[in-house]
């Protein structure tokens, strides 16, 4: 269990967009942390601080280049989610095409202006010749629960992920659109996001803490010597996560609007087991049950948001060695072959399948080999590759 111990952001606590920044002198990946692209998550934006603390005060070497900057900056010094707009559902490919291609023109509200400002930092950080580029982005839930880790799955952002010790969540970006993660990643850069625990808790500024740490340990970055001791950072976590499974997978998403008048049931926490039919909630229609037997993932216990809750399922972890396997032998190359899979015209990432025709554990198949779901019509499915760094 999370402890309840509370943040208190210092009366300094006002927020910035670029928190700080160490090393450049050497050669070696950039790492980029984003805390707080939620401005009711501050513990991101707090550890990285405490970070750069640390590293500025004992002044260790350090291959590349380490970034923090703060997401939703007028969000966070008001304490609140974000002012008109989720800033992290703007990041769709034609929405920053279209961002970029009126920069001249003023910002329409206020995280707007916020996804100009960051967009900038990123693109330019972005343009300079460097190693490997990292993207950790950091959260926190409404809700107690163990930390866990959200990624696209590329190997390069299993590998990052399985260090951490926690509980790494697969899928989520097949059900949520616009996030700043799925831009890095179709980028072709590895992206992790990292929910550390419940909003307020001490505990998740040190769980977030202890991510930045590993992560710069495994990009070599830093040399253990440098670092906080790395076994007993992955401890930490591990111990946070104690007794739940390694892998998990998205199974349903319980989507809302504001005139849903949703509510949670109380006392839900993540990876809460939960029975087919159990009632998790309430809206203006009656109680809202469980479609299957699973593990609640994200109960929503704040009024901004539009996702209610998530089902998810464990995953054997042999699973995910075959899949690295098929796709280290690029077996994807022979999904074409098959009855009803085309690739999509004028792409070389994306397939077109028939599903009245590949209907037998289509979706399965195409994440073991790499391929995510696009979007999906009666008898249509799109499957684009995720990009690999």
């Amino acid at each position: 269990m999370v402890s309840q111990a509370k943040v208190n952001p210092a009366p300094a606590a006002k927020f910035r967009r670029v928190i700080g920044s160490y090393g450049g002198e050497t050669a070696g990946p950039l790492v980029i942390c984003i805390g707080g692209i939620h401005g009711n998550e501050p513990a991101g934006a707090v550890a990285l601080g405490r970070v750069l603390g640390r590293l500025h005060e004992t002044a260790p070497p350090f291959r590349g280049r380490l970034l923090a900057l703060a997401g939703n900056v007028g969000a966070l010094n008001r304490g609140c989610r974000y002012q008109q707009r989720d800033l992290n559902r703007m990041w769709a490919p034609a929405r920053v095409a279209e961002l970029k291609a009126a920069r001249h023109a003023a910002p329409a509200e206020p995280e707007e202006r916020e996804q100009r400002d960051l967009l900038a930092i990123i693109d330019a950080e972005l343009a300079l010749p460097s190693g490997p580029v990292i993207v950790l982005d950091l959260h926190t839930t409404s809700s107690d629960g163990a930390p866990f880790a959200i990624l696209s799955d590329t190997l390069t952002n299993r590998r990052l992920a399985l260090e951490l010790g926690v509980p790494v969540i697969l899928g989520l970006e097949e059900n949520i659109e616009g996030t700043i993660l799925n831009y890095i990643n179709e980028l072709g850069h590895a992206a992790i996001g990292f929910e550390a625990g419940q909003h307020d808790a001490e505990s998740s500024i040190q769980h977030h803490e202890a991510t930045v740490w590993l992560t710069l340990l495994q990009a070599g970055c830093l040399q253990p010597h440098h670092a906080p001791d790395r076994a007993a950072l992955r401890e930490s976590l591990q111990r946070a996560a104690a007794g739940l499974p390694p892998v998990f997978e998205l199974r349903y998403r319980h989507g809302i609007e504001f005139a849903d008048e949703f509510v949670m049931q109380p006392g839900f926490t993540n990876f809460h087991p939960v029975t087919r039919d159990q009632p998790l909630a309430s809206d203006r229609r009656g109680t809202v049950r469980a479609p299957e037997a699973g593990y609640l993932f994200m109960p929503l216990y704040q009024k901004l948001g539009d996702d209610g809750f998530f089902l998810i399922r464990k995953v054997d972890p042999f699973w995910l060695r075959v899949s690295a396997w098929l796709r280290r032998a690029r077996l994807d190359r022979a999904l074409p072959w098959l009855p009803g899979i085309h690739r999509l015209p004028g792409s070389s990432d994306a397939l077109l399948i028939d599903t009245r025709i590949a209907h037998w554990f289509v979706i399965e198949v195409c994440h073991l080999l790499g391929f995510r779901k696009h979007s999906q019509t009666p008898g249509n499915l799109i499957v684009t590759r995720r990009r690999q760094a």
